[in-house]
Parts: structure tokens; C-alpha cells; sequence
């Protein structure tokens, strides 16, 4: 219930504030969103499979969001579009880890929909 009172609270805070960023930091605002997407889902799939750690999870939001903005920080200065190397990696970790995700949950319902089944005959 906690989170979804956040993710509420955090929508209504970004629907209604006026704020915008500035063109120059977008690359790396929206490598930062990934990399924290990433994470979450990471440890959505962790906590899955029973194994989430809180720890791991937080060094995994700041590091990668750290790694991923110093590479698009080192691309700009270079001239290069390095900010796609973290944005593949976390695109494509992110898809990995809702797959794991849907199926797990898809499974769990398959086996609450069996026992049912089972139950009434």
C-alpha cells in the first residue's frame, strides 16, 4: 500500500510542478531514470524469486546511475553518442527482468487458478 501511495504522490508532484529541465542535461536526466528503472525492476524479479537484498539494490541505483552519467558526461566531452552503451544495456535488462517478472506472476496465477480448480472437485 506504501508504494502505491508514493507512486501517487510522486505523479501528482510531477504532473503539477512547473518545472522544466534544461536541454542541456536531459541526455543525462533520462540515463539516470533508466539506470533507476532498471534497478527497480531488478529487484522486482529479485524479490520474485526470493532472493532480493536491500543493500545490493541501493549500491545498484547508485552505481549504475553513477556509471551510466559518467559515460554519457565522458561521450559529450568526446563528441561521441556514449550515452546509448547504458541506455541498451538498462533497455535491455529492463525487458529481461519484466519478462521475469510476467512469468513468475503468470505462473503463480496458473498454480492459485489449479488449486482452485482442485479445491472445488
Amino acid at each position: 500500500m506504501i508504494p502505491l501511495i508514493g507512486l501517487i504522490f510522486g505523479l501528482l508532484i510531477g504532473i503539477f510542478m512547473p518545472y522544466q529541465i534544461p536541454v542541456e542535461y536531459s541526455t543525462y536526466v533520462v540515463v539516470a531514470i533508466l539506470a533507476v528503472v532498471d534497478s527497480v525492476f531488478g529487484a522486482a524479479a529479485a524479490n520474485l524469486r526470493g532472493k532480493f537484498n536491500m543493500r545490493l539494490f541501493w549500491t545498484g541505483i547508485l552505481g549504475n546511475t553513477a556509471l551510466a552519467m559518467l559515460l554519457t558526461f565522458i561521450g559529450e566531452n568526446f563528441g561521441v553518442q556514449l550515452y546509448l552503451a547504458p541506455v541498451f544495456a538498462f533497455g535491455t535488462r529492463v525487458f529481461s527482468n519484466y519478462a521475469i517478472i510476467r512469468r513468475r506472476m503468470f505462473m503463480k496465477q496458473v498454480q492459485v487458478d489449479e488449486n482452485e480448480t482442485t479445491d472445488k472437485n
